[in-house]
């Protein structure tokens, strides 16, 4: 194996993306706390109705204050906060720290996908990992202890890697189709090298989806399928995202059809509006990290992948955001992949649904209904986020070793 860097290489890092969204929620802070002291001392603030036990005590906690005294604390405590974070993104932009991992050899290439054979036994059996089109593939190989695909090699597994890479001019025109008809062309190479008539799939998020695709579509060639923190009802555990997202489509659609792609800093603003405040907290505690520290490198390297995303074309991002999101045409059997709807209760293939339960990005409720509608499937709920659940300090405890012997791996 070949040593590559695989960051940017540039001293300075360009995260947290978008950095002006990041600052503007931060002095947001102080603007919006002052505007609003007028309502609250008057008692006519709305407030979220699961909070009014917590707003009556702050309002007689601040019965007796002053005014002006308030504001000036309210100030003190933004400009505190925000130091915080511009220290924090100095540091992270500064740190030494770079991803150099062993690349394995390329299996496989077909315009920008590649897939990165990570096998240390040819003989093994053949697990293909099929990743979000989002982010790059190395979320599942992020480090030496924190790599899904390392770890399935040390089991006895042939772990493949889709690396779908960067759009290029053959993928400016792709749908969600072209993707799941490339994987599999994906498939036909895996089982050619391996002399297998059928492989195991793991999907990753959006990649969950389109590997649930690919094993309706080719249930011969599929012998087990792991969804891991993969969506289905779109509008479950997130009420008004119908309307947010139909409200978005006016303002995104002349975007995406004058640059023919949904670019990695809308992309990262649309994430970033499930919680505004989560970029700007995490980077003021990084900023009290020790940098040497081992907790203050996994948090680049994590960040380093976050900032590290890829545009989705135009067709795809349309039928994720539009489709998906906004009429959430899975969960209503409305979701076609060449023309035939993607039915889970068609996909009789023994499946393992893996559910972060503190998954924002993928709410529990959104991912559930898969346990129920895939006829042969088993349901593993772990104590974990979206993304720690994958590359976190217990990834290999709560999912890699989980993951591993559902697959058939020894203890």
């Amino acid at each position: 194996m070949k040593t590559k860097d695989q960051s940017s290489g540039t001293t300075e890092r360009l995260g947290p993306r978008p950095l002006p969204l990041h600052l503007a929620v931060m002095n947001s802070v102080s603007m919006t706390s002052n505007a609003a002291l007028p309502f609250l001392k008057s008692g006519s603030l709305p407030w979220i109705p699961e909070l009014e036990n917590e707003a009556a005590t702050l309002e007689k906690s601040l019965e007796a204050v002053d005014d002006k005294d308030f504001s000036a604390a309210v100030i003190r405590e933004s400009l505190r906060r925000l130091t915080l974070f511009n220290q924090g993104v100095a540091a992270y932009r500064t740190h030494p720290y770079r991803r150099r991992l062993p690349e394995p050899p390329t299996l496989w290439r077909q315009g920008s996908t590649r897939l990165l054979d990570y096998g240390t036994k040819p003989n093994g059996a053949p697990v293909i990992l099929i990743p979000s089109l989002i982010n790059k593939a190395y979320i599942l190989d992020l480090a030496e202890k924190r790599s899904l695909a390392r770890f399935l090699a040390g089991r006895g597994f042939r772990p493949v890697l889709v690396d779908w890479g960067a759009p290029g001019e053959l993928e400016r025109a792709f749908t969600l189709t072209d993707y799941v008809l490339r994987l599999e062309d994906a498939v036909a190479a895996v089982l050619e090298e391996t002399s297998r008539k059928a492989t195991d799939l793991i999907g990753y998020c959006m990649g969950g989806l389109l590997a649930l695709a690919l094993a309706q579509r080719q249930p011969e060639k599929i012998d087990r399928l792991a969804l891991l923190a993969t969506p289905w009802d779109f509008h479950a555990g997130t009420p008004g995202l119908k309307n947010q997202v139909r409200a978005l489509a006016s303002h995104l659609d002349p975007v995406i059809d004058a640059n023919g792609e949904l670019s990695i800093d809308l992309i990262q603003m649309l994430f970033a509006t499930l919680d505004p405040f989560k970029v700007p907290d995490k980077f003021c505690k990084f900023s009290q990290l020790d940098p040497q520290s081992a907790k203050a490198r996994d948090f680049v390297a994590l960040e380093d992948w976050v900032n590290d995303g890829v545009p989705l074309v135009a067709a795809v991002a349309k039928e994720t955001l539009w489709q998906w999101y906004g009429e959430n045409a899975p969960a209503w059997g409305a979701w076609r992949i060449d023309g035939h709807p993607v039915l889970p209760e068609e996909v009789k293939t023994p499946s393992l649904v893996v559910i972060p339960s503190n998954d924002y990005i993928v709410p529990p409720p959104s991912a559930l209904p898969l346990c129920e509608i895939l006829p042969n499937a088993e349901k593993r709920i772990v104590s974990q986020g979206h993304i720690s659940m994958m590359a976190g300090p217990n990834a290999a405890r709560a999912l890699y070793m989980p993951v591993a012997r559902w697959f058939g791996a020894k203890p």
